[in-house]
C-alpha cells in the first residue's frame, strides 16, 4: 500500500473537506469530457495554488481504462525511471494500479521501484482529481528522475508499446509545474516561451528552449516522454487552457511558480 505522503498539505487530508474543495475549485468551469484527448499536462502544487489550473484539464478529460501519470522524482529516491505497483490511498478511498499494463512494460527503461513514489507528491495530488470525477479506472504511475531527451522518448515508447500489448482506452498525465521562484514577469515570458513547442507535440524544440532559456521546469522529462507517446498515439496538437502563477494566490509577485494546464489531442 503506498500511503499518502503529502495530504494535510498540499491538499486536505480529511475526505469531506477535501471534496469541498474540489467542489469549489471546479466552481464556474464546465465539466465537459473531450474524447479526442490522448494527454495533458498538469501542475502538482498545493491546491490553493494550482488546483484551479488543475481543475480545467480535469473537467475536459475523458474517461479512460487507465490513467498513466509520468511525474518527476523530486526526491532523489529509488530508480531513475520507475513505475508502482502498489495501491494508492488517499482520504478518498483506494486507486488501484493496472497490474496489467505494468507487466506489459518491457522494462527496458522502466523499472518497477516503490521507493521512488514514497514521498513523491506529483503524481498523488492528481488522484483525488480523478476520484472525484470518475469511478472505473486504475492508473500506471512512472516517475522520472532525470532531464535527458532520449530518455523521455525511450519511456514513451515504452509506454506506448505497454498500451498497444493491452489495447485499453488510455490518457497519459505529465504532471509539471513550469518556472520556479523567478519575477512574475520572468516567468510568464519563459513559460510562454517553451509551451509553444509542446502544443505543436515538438519534443526536441521544447528541449531545445528549456536548455536555451534555463527553464526551471521540474517535469521536463514526464512532459517529454508523454509528448513521445501520444504522438506515437495519433495526437497532433496541444491546447493551452489555463495559465497562471502563485503570485495569482498569494500577491507576491516577486518570486512565482508557473502553472499551466494543457490538453493533447
Amino acid at each position: 500500500m503506498r500511503f499518502p505522503a503529502v495530504a494535510g498539505q498540499f491538499y486536505p487530508g480529511e475526505a469531506d473537506e477535501l471534496i469541498r474543495l474540489i467542489k469549489d475549485l471546479f466552481s464556474g468551469i464546465t465539466i465537459s469530457p473531450d474524447g479526442t484527448i490522448k494527454g495533458a499536462v498538469v501542475p502538482h502544487a498545493g491546491y490553493i495554488y494550482s488546483g484551479r489550473v488543475a481543475a480545467t484539464v480535469f473537467a475536459r478529460l475523458p474517461a479512460a481504462d487507465t490513467f498513466i501519470i509520468t511525474c518527476p522524482n523530486h526526491h532523489g529516491l529509488g530508480s531513475v525511471v520507475a513505475a508502482s505497483r502498489d495501491v494508492w490511498r488517499t482520504p478518498l478511498g483506494d486507486v488501484e494500479v493496472d497490474l496489467e499494463m505494468v507487466d506489459a512494460l518491457a522494462k527496458r527503461i522502466i523499472d518497477l521501484d516503490e521507493t521512488a513514489h514514497r514521498y513523491e507528491h506529483a503524481c498523488e495530488v492528481q488522484l483525488p482529481f480523478l476520484q472525484y470525477l470518475f469511478e472505473d479506472f486504475r492508473i500506471l504511475p512512472v516517475s522520472i528522475g532525470l532531464r535527458d531527451e532520449k530518455t523521455a522518448m525511450e519511456v514513451g515508447l515504452e509506454l506506448k508499446d505497454a498500451i498497444d500489448a493491452t489495447g485499453k482506452k488510455v490518457v497519459i498525465l505529465a504532471s509539471s509545474d513550469f518556472t520556479h521562484y523567478e519575477p512574475d514577469r520572468v516567468a510568464r515570458v519563459k513559460d510562454e516561451y517553451v509551451i509553444e513547442p509542446i502544443l505543436r507535440l515538438d519534443r526536441g524544440e521544447f528541449y531545445r528552449r528549456i536548455y536555451e532559456r534555463g527553464v526551471s521546469a521540474c517535469g521536463v522529462d514526464p512532459i517529454g516522454a508523454m509528448l513521445t507517446a501520444t504522438r506515437a498515439m495519433g495526437a497532433r496538437e496541444g491546447e493551452l487552457l489555463m495559465y497562471a502563477t502563485s503570485g495569482d494566490v498569494s500577491g507576491d509577485y516577486t518570486s512565482v511558480v508557473g502553472y499551466a494546464g494543457i490538453v493533447i489531442r
